[in-house]
């Protein structure tokens, strides 16, 4: 069991892991691990890394504890295999090769602790002809095909931040993929390397899509589909004041109460003819262009119109819904989406902010039981 102000937070509370520092989606998956109440010790390296924040402010470091460990040094490798070998789960995100170059990689990990899970995460993944080029979120999309998908026919395709590859593709798998290994080495003592590929993710991600492709009900062209912004009742539209209304009435008594309240009850009788939705797509504009965004929020309030305004990050923490759920949580001065999904006999939370580089060497030298990590008359930096 993981000791110290970890514990008893959550469902993962006893799990240890080791996180090998790095940007993008190790670090949110780590996160998450962190949420549910694992035991997280980040592994800094000195100079943090490239593309890293303000540490303060790096809400990805939340509920975590930080080491500062030189990999390139003669002793960095030994400290990193000494909480290997306490540990759970380790999560690294190097190019493939580079772990092992530093001593640190499955091999040696697993010879440390046979019943560690080794958690890799890269977008082309361990093999491949890829595999060994620098590469980034939305190349990752772009062959996968699911970039292809987002946007407006006529126009290049949009860029879905960096949520649909790096995290949803990327961190999402890996955490499904390290805590499912996680329970086979728990059953059978059996370690092993859980390879997250961001391809491979955001490839699945479009599994549903595939099939209707395969079927005959979904065009391999943007913007001409059910639900890519081809189908004028799935979709968003400008309001008066330049805000945005999302609207999504697919089921028929929903898509009766939106016509309804929007006015054009009798304009378009079967809006299934889709020789006739860009005449639809044209009333639903103008009518939205007539009222501002609050306007029209009041106008669908309570209903089963399925439509909702369109807020802003600094908006959204603010929705009455989103506060009644406590959906945002504001933490050492911080506004942040809460932990999710939520536990009923083991709650989670965000219990601590940001660990700083380094700043709990001592708490883990003693709670995991490595001296070596921080002798009395030794700085922090190994």
């Amino acid at each position: 069991m993981a000791k110290g102000p970890r514990s008893g937070h959550g469902p993962l509370t006893g799990v240890r892991v080791v996180e090998l520092a790095g940007i993008g989606p190790g670090p949110f998956a780590a996160m998450l691990l962190a949420d549910l109440g694992a035991d997280v010790v980040r592994v800094d390296r000195p100079g943090g890394a490239g593309l890293g924040i303000d540490p303060a402010s790096d809400l990805t470091n939340r509920n975590k504890r930080s080491v500062l460990l030189d990999l390139k040094s003669d002793v960095g490798p030994a400290r990193v295999l000494d909480l290997v070998e306490r540990a759970d789960i380790l999560i690294e995100g190097y190019r493939p090769g580079v772990a092992e170059r530093l001593g640190v990689g499955p091999d040696a990990c697993l010879a440390r602790n046979p019943k560690l899970v080794y958690g890799r995460m890269t977008g082309w993944g361990q093999d491949g002809p890829l595999a060994e080029r620098a590469g980034h979120d939305i190349a990752y999309l772009a062959l996968t095909g699911t970039l292809s998908m987002i946007g407006k026919p006529d126009e290049p395709p949009v860029i879905p931040a960096n949520l649909v590859g790096d995290y949803a593709g990327g961190s999402l798998y890996l955490v499904v993929g390290v805590l499912a290994a996680l329970q086979h080495a728990r059953a059978h003592g059996e370690g092993q390397v859980v390879d997250a590929a961001i391809v491979d993710g955001a490839a699945h991600l479009a599994t549903m899509i595939h099939g209707m492709l395969a079927a005959g009900s979904w065009q391999d062209r943007r913007g001409t589909n059910l639900l890519d912004g081809g189908c004028p009742f799935y979709g968003t539209y400008a309001t008066s004041d330049g805000g945005h209304m999302a609207v999504g009435p697919l089921e028929g008594r929903f898509y009766a109460e939106f016509i309804g309240l929007l006015g054009i009850a009798d304009a378009f009788p079967d809006r299934w003819d889709l020789a006739h939705w860009d005449e639809l797509r044209a009333a639903v504009t103008e009518r939205f262009l007539t009222r501002t965004r609050a306007e029209w929020t009041e106008v669908f309030d309570g209903t089963d119109a399925c439509v909702a305004p369109v807020l802003s990050l600094t908006e959204a923490p603010h929705h009455p819904h989103l506060a009644a759920r406590s959906t945002f949580v504001e933490h050492s001065g911080l506004t942040q989406p809460a932990p999710a999904p939520r536990f009923s006999a083991t709650p989670v939370s965000v219990r601590s902010g940001p660990a700083r580089p380094g700043g709990d060497t001592a708490a883990v030298a003693a709670d995991w039981d490595v001296p070596a990590l921080r002798p009395a008359d030794s700085p922090d930096t190994y």
